[in-house]
């Protein structure tokens, strides 16, 4: 159960800030997650929301390699809401199933293809040591440029800041959503 009580529609919001929830709902239809805490700061709400669409439609970052950064990224959190939202989005995109079960165990990323282990590599790296090495850095770099690298950097950031939310918040996961192994949820 959650640490606060969501917002779960707009009418728990002022007449000033229910375009925040409406915004919320016109993206994901609902309000859910994550969002049903940061609605709680209905301006902070409005703000990042317009990152979703970006990193969706407009990101050059394609949405598999995208997918693979973002679980990666929020294994690494043991962000339970997050993981199980983005697993069915990573499905979608055409993550199999084997880089999921590896995501999800903390695998040895060793076993991947070039392009994935480097992607896995970097946002470990990111998200436990809050640096990337050299070597890590100039492979993606090479692959795909620096804006490239900039975007994939900023949606990890992204999900780490909404799995911080969800995490602190004990934002539960959906009952039948994906779940981690081995995060005492």
């Amino acid at each position: 159960m959650a640490r606060v009580a969501p917002i779960k529609s707009r009418s728990e919001l002022s007449a000033k800030h229910q375009s925040a929830a409406d915004a919320v709902v016109k993206v994901y239809g609902e309000i859910r997650g994550p969002w049903g805490m940061l609605l709680h700061s209905p301006e902070l709400a409005a703000r990042i929301l317009p990152l979703v669409p970006f990193f969706h439609e407009k990101s050059i970052v394609k949405g598999k390699l995208r997918s693979i950064a973002i679980l990666a990224a929020v294994r690494e959190l043991d962000a339970e809401y997050v993981w199980s939202a983005q697993v069915a989005a990573a499905r979608r995109n055409g993550v199999r199933e084997e880089l999921i079960d590896l995501l999800r165990g903390k695998g040895d990323a060793g076993r991947l293809a070039a392009e994935e282990r480097e992607i896995v590599e970097y946002a470990r790296q990111l998200v436990r040591k809050n640096r990337v090495d050299q070597a890590t850095f100039d492979a993606l770099a090479k692959r795909h440029g620096t804006q490239w690298l900039v975007e994939l950097t900023a949606v990890m950031g992204y999900f780490a800041m909404v799995s911080g939310i969800a995490n602190a918040f004990e934002v539960a996961a959906p009952a039948n959503g994906d779940k981690l192994s081995g995060t005492g949820s």
